[in-house]
């Protein structure tokens, strides 16, 4: 049986944004802002959690915490039982603006299990933790560059998930949009069709390829690339100044996309319009200036 590490364990884990326009359930992006989870195993049985910053006073306190869930899914996939658990989040991911708050703490709940099991990156390697993430959150688009870092490609075929990570031209910056109300995934993902048009397909695979061209070195193709045909339009109902702040920011040449399944908007930028767009941001919407996070999930603490 697995035995525990002694002392609190932390992991950091950045935001992401996915879809990026054309590169839906597909490609994601790390960004420089970051939840802190700190555990720690306990003498006792049960469960102990404290929550600061976003979500404070909102989420549950009890099993039924998403950190919490996935560290149990975590124990199991290492043959441990869940011990008593003292576990503190500190959240500075929104919750439910499409920036990954809930990848975040599906893969920081897992490396946070696996960092208190000694041993625990041999009971379970790098590709058992992105899989379990995977598959806990549905896709992989947002879990890659939340446990990989960067930028990525994921993708999930019959024999599992799978993610490749890509370079990013230094050149790349990010300006995010975040608006006051949230939008549950869900909510956004039911009011997509069924099937799309032959010639949007064909063009969204386009635009996908032609994206990874231009984070990786052409960030002046950035405006062409991030055009989308295959969600962005359909969602339109559930987040309309979202689409309307989208199509202004692109009707001046800004390469700005909806992030995740909304509602923020994520616009690429370089040093010298980063002011320019933030200064575009709606009454009552934060901004913030962040730079693509080359790290993904950060582990450290326990002997």
């Amino acid at each position: 049986m697995p035995t525990f590490v002694t002392g609190p364990v932390e992991v950091s884990v950045p935001a992401t944004s996915a879809n990026l326009g054309p590169g839906f359930d597909s490609l994601g992006l790390a960004l420089t802002l970051r939840d802190l989870l700190v555990g720690e195993v306990t003498g006792e049985r049960g469960l102990e959690v404290t929550v600061s910053g976003m979500g404070a006073g909102e989420v549950p306190l009890d099993e039924s915490h998403l950190v919490h869930q996935a560290m149990s899914a975590a124990f199991a996939e290492m043959g441990c039982e869940v011990p008593g658990i003292r576990l503190h989040c500190d959240n500075k991911i929104p919750h439910s603006r499409g920036l990954g708050s809930s990848s975040a703490a599906i893969v920081g709940g897992i490396c946070l299990a696996r960092g208190l099991v000694a041993g625990g990156s041999l009971l379970m390697d790098d590709d058992a933790v992105f899989d379990l993430a995977a598959r806990m959150e549905g896709h992989p688009d947002n879990v890659a560059p939340a446990f990989y870092g960067g930028f990525t490609i994921a993708l999930s075929r019959e024999d599992g998930f799978h993610a490749t990570a890509v370079s990013v031209d230094p050149r790349v910056e990010v300006v995010v949009f975040v608006p006051p109300e949230p939008l549950k995934t869900t909510v956004a993902r039911g009011l997509l069709p069924d099937t799309v048009p032959h010639a949007d397909a064909a063009a969204a695979a386009a635009h996908a390829a032609l994206l990874v061209v231009a984070l990786s070195g052409r960030p002046e193709l950035l405006h062409a690339a991030t055009e989308d045909f295959l969600h962005q339009d359909y969602r339109e109902p559930a987040m309309p100044e979202s689409l309307g702040l989208v199509r202004d920011l692109r009707r001046d040449g800004v390469a700005a996309v909806v992030s995740g399944a909304g509602p923020s908007v994520l616009a690429f930028v370089d040093g010298s319009t980063d002011a320019d767009v933030r200064r575009r941001v709606p009454t009552g919407w934060d901004v913030v200036s962040l730079a693509v996070d080359p790290t993904g999930a950060r582990v450290s603490g326990g002997s």
